[in-house]
């Protein structure tokens, strides 16, 4: 009989080369190994326990070939505190997250969200939302101690586990117990399914309001939809699908289902923060807080009381949202990626629609189509202030190499500006809220900014024109090679 080790999690985490990014904890398939994907449960429910009392916590999974043995192993990590489990399959991360704070337990999700297939990571929430960056510290620093597990090659698997489903089903009813008629009917919306981990339910909730559902392209394997750089390919599929099917809209979201992508009747994927400035328009909200990289329209529009910008990553909005909330009745936020934060109840055809202070796929969609019931998606597109957003990224590129080009573009952004090819840009300001963001005399706005889940180095930019926002990222992306 094999004698097991005992760890400490600090050092197990420490040694792992995971690490927290803008949300959740990130690092290759590789390095989550059982006794790491343990290391961070144990942590996370020791630190949970000095504030909660709970005797339970909810784990799901998204759609990636790694995440369930991943999810055992934190379910068996958690077996050894004498904790119980309730695992809800593959879900969205927004559906998981609402039925354990119906539950007011802790909640963890196995998920990678948009990063490659050979890349994953652990999402956590405290019984009454996502943690906090102090959170994280607390996690990486607990030094609990546990018995290693089982190494799949070497010893029995870990304990399977028995999917409960009732997540998916309060998700469902959460949207759909909003509208009394099927407000829907002769809609037609497709569903680009690939592998969401909501591909299971999606349909229900539109079917149940009366749409007609056209399921697009399944797929068996990992598909890393990232909401902030669509695919040429994606851009193309969304114009033929409309046409081909006579589409009113079409729906999707990033792998782990709480970034929306969402196109108009003509097939043109809208921004996310244009989808989040319709959506929180359509709920008469007051305050919004979003992350600098968003798309100036917000203010510009005049639609709301209060705009609050913070650096990049759900947690940062959040932290705003207790402040906010005592000063104005309905608060929300929203990030460039689309994902919808509702901080407040709202009030939705006179009936109440609770608080999900985390990011969330489906509410944009139905405030989308909500608004645009008497018209089309890109009427009402076209209404706003005509400020137009891009973005992309150089994927594999050292997190070094990126802190190093903002560091010099800090020092002397002029330079920096010389050497992306914007000979003829004269700066207005610059904000160093997260990376760098350099506000033109023309209106043209350029943002560079490390990602804080994979070795990406990100660009985005803002125009009067949206031919011009995306040469302004191309060129950068160009003359970035030569540095």
């Amino acid at each position: 009989m094999l004698t097991k080790s005992k760890f400490f999690s600090s050092n197990v985490i420490a040694e792992s080369g995971v690490v927290f990014g803008t949300s959740g904890a990130r690092g290759l398939v590789t390095q989550f190994t059982p006794n790491v994907c343990a290391a961070f449960t144990v942590a996370f429910i020791t630190a949970m326990k000095r504030d909660f009392n709970f005797n339970t916590v909810a784990i799901a999974i998204d759609n990636r070939p790694s995440s369930y043995a991943m999810a055992q192993a934190c379910a068996d990590a958690l077996k050894q505190i004498n904790v119980d489990v309730v695992y809800y399959g593959v879900v969205p991360t927004p559906a998981l997250a609402y039925v354990a704070q119906e539950d007011v337990m802790p909640a963890i999700m196995v998920t990678g969200s948009h990063i490659p297939f050979d890349r994953n990571g652990l999402k956590f929430y405290r019984p009454d939302g996502e943690i906090t960056k102090a959170d994280e510290q607390g996690i990486i620093n607990e030094k609990v101690q546990f018995t290693e597990l089982a190494e799949l090659a070497e010893l029995a698997e870990l304990a399977e586990l028995t999917v409960n489903n009732r997540a998916t089903e309060e998700y469902i009813t959460r949207y759909t117990s909003l509208f009394d008629t099927p407000w829907l009917t002769g809609k037609r919306i497709g569903i680009y399914e690939h592998s969401s981990a909501g591909r299971e339910l999606y349909y229900r909730i539109f079917e149940k309001l009366g749409a007609t559902v056209i399921s697009l392209e399944r797929t068996d394997h990992f598909v890393p939809i990232d909401t902030e750089a669509v695919s040429e390919e994606d851009h193309k599929k969304a114009v033929n699908w409309s046409q081909e099917h006579n589409l009113d809209a079409i729906f999707s979201t990033d792998g782990d289902g709480d970034r929306p992508l969402v196109a108009d009747e003509n097939g043109i994927w809208l921004r996310g923060d244009i989808l989040g400035l319709l959506t929180a328009s359509a709920l008469n909200i007051e305050a919004l807080v979003v992350p600098v990289s968003c798309n100036t329209a917000i203010e510009l529009s005049g639609k709301f009381t209060h705009v609050e910008r913070t650096k990049i990553g759900s947690p940062y909005v959040i932290a705003e949202f207790l402040r906010l909330s005592r000063k104005f009745e309905s608060v929300a936020g929203f990030e460039a990626n689309g994902g919808f934060l509702l901080a407040s109840e709202v009030q939705v055809n006179g009936k109440s629609l609770k608080a999900l202070p985390t990011r969330d796929a489906v509410l944009p969609v139905l405030m989308l189509l909500a608004a645009a019931k008497d018209c089309t998606i890109s009427k009402l597109v076209n209404a706003l202030p005509q400020r137009y957003t891009h973005s992309d990224r150089i994927q594999n590129f050292a997190t070094e190499k990126s802190q190093a080009i903002i560091a010099e573009g800090n020092q002397s952004p002029e330079t920096l500006l010389q050497q992306l090819g914007f000979d003829d840009a004269e700066i207005q300001t610059v904000d160093k809220t997260d990376g760098l963001r350099i506000m033109c005399t023309d209106g043209r706005i350029i943002h560079l900014r490390p990602s804080g889940n994979a070795p990406e180095l990100r660009f985005y930019a803002e125009a009067e024109s949206f031919y011009t926002a995306k040469l302004c990222v191309e060129n950068a992306i160009i003359n970035i090679s030569k540095f």
